[in-house]
């Protein structure tokens, strides 16, 4: 039963491992979009600024207060007055010493100057704002990953071409004492196997690190331990992009795509309305007031009496800054100053995208180039791998010219893999430029 029970729990914690290991890179994305601390920071952000909004809005709402309260007096003389020929003064107002009162009023501006509607609509702007900036936040947490992605598998292949190097090394190594025991080759040139092959170990131990850091850049990403195993299910496209729509056409395409700079176009919208809220400090304002209060005594009935009475009143307010030294002049200065700042700034992010889209374009164009030139150096390098080999078996070719041969076997597998990730990853940094499939 013991056994049976342990079994129990400890099926379900391997199947968990094998689900949570496993990654194709529409997973990986998921995961870390799901995760992503920076991504619920900047959600944070966006609700906060959402709830600025609706915190300009309430401006324009009634704003109803209570208030209740209770005092003590202290004893004084009463108000009376002494009639002649009357043996008593007769009291007029008599002294209540406990005072309690109940109020209830009610504010409603009815004009300010349009500085309401605009503080709203810049609230509303900058709420808008920050929830682009989420969605660009997203687009960039793509990206990261799908570079981290990229680049874990890069070092994992770059650690296969290094133990698959030192396999063959063994082999040369095993076959080249077996010549010197035959007198077809010299002790010299089994040394120079035997270096190789030490250096082909060094490299090894360096791509395996490299690709455990790749793992836990990936792993930090996700919001995953640090050292969660990682097995890459997704592999590289055999094909490159080979036709898609002239440069001009794909900056046209961001400009209006693009989350980071609608949000700056929104903030300028939001400046604007920013200036017409400072320019309100020009106009009279105009407000709506009333009130009723249940008080005993209460003040406005005369004479008092130490009973609760109840009394109300209803108006209007006009005020309007005479003079204010220029407070509000100065006020629009800033608010126009700020505008030209997010104007330059929204002028200049569309310089950043025009840029962005064509240096990603021609990365695309790079990187589909280098792996279509990668692979032709691949299958020449292992024909001469293959050939070397073979000439060196029967004692045509020298180990000088077998080590030269791995080099560059060495060499064209691993510029073949970069090659094809080079191309995965140029693919990913155009669609972010383009802003194209943001989530």
């Amino acid at each position: 039963m013991k056994r049976a029970l342990l079994f129990l729990l400890f099926v379900p914690a391997l199947t968990l491992a094998g689900q949570g290991s496993g990654l194709t890179l529409d997973d990986a994305v998921a995961t870390g979009l799901a995760q992503s601390r920076t991504l619920r920071a900047s959600a944070a952000r966006a609700a906060a600024a959402e709830a600025r909004a609706g915190e300009a809005r309430t401006a324009s709402l009634p704003v109803v207060k209570g208030e209740a309260s209770y005092r003590r007096l202290s004893e004084v003389d009463p108000f009376q007055i002494q009639l002649p020929g009357s043996p008593k003064p007769i009291v007029i107002s008599p002294v209540v010493l406990d005072n309690t009162a109940f109020r209830v009023s009610l504010q409603q501006p009815l004009f300010t100057g349009f500085r309401i509607s605009n503080s709203i609509e810049g609230a509303e702007r900058g709420a808008e704002a920050a929830g682009l900036d989420n969605t660009n936040d997203k687009a960039d947490m793509v990206l990261a990953i799908t570079s981290s992605y990229w680049s874990l598998y890069q070092m994992r292949e770059v650690e296969r071409f290094a133990g698959e190097n030192v396999t063959r090394l063994e082999r040369y190594l095993a076959d080249a004492r077996k010549l010197m025991e035959a007198g077809l080759l010299t002790r010299n040139d089994v040394l120079k196997i035997e270096v190789q092959l030490s250096n082909a170990r060094l490299g090894r131990i360096d791509a395996e690190n490299d690709a455990r850091l790749a793992a836990m850049n990936l792993n930090t990403l996700l919001s995953r331990p640090v050292d969660m195993p990682v097995e890459l299910l997704s592999q590289p496209s055999a094909e490159t992009l080979q036709t898609r729509p002239a440069t001009d056409s794909l900056t046209r395409s961001a400009l209006g795509s693009r989350a980071d700079l609608q949000a700056w176009r929104t903030r300028v919208e939001a400046s604007r309305a920013g200036v017409r809220a400072a320019q309100a400090g020009w106009w009279p304002q105009l407000a709506l007031s009333g009130s009723y209060m249940y008080a005993r005594p209460n003040s406005r009935i005369f004479p008092v009496k130490d009973e609760f009475k109840g009394t109300w009143d209803v108006g209007v307010a006009l005020t309007m800054d005479l003079w204010n030294w220029g407070l509000t002049a100065r006020q629009t200065e800033a608010a126009e100053a700020a505008l030209r700042q997010q104007e330059y700034l929204a002028a200049q992010m569309e310089d950043v995208v025009a840029l962005d889209v064509n240096r990603a374009s021609l990365q695309v164009d790079r990187a589909g180039q280098r792996a279509d030139v990668a692979a032709i150096i691949l299958g020449q390098a292992e024909e001469q791998s293959r050939t070397t080999e073979q000439r060196f078996k029967t004692g045509l070719a020298t180990a000088t010219d077998l080590l030269d041969a791995e080099v560059s076997l060495q060499q064209a597998k691993t510029t073949r893999s970069g090659a094809r990730v080079e191309c995965e990853i140029a693919r990913a940094r155009l669609t972010r430029a383009l802003g194209a499939g943001m989530p």
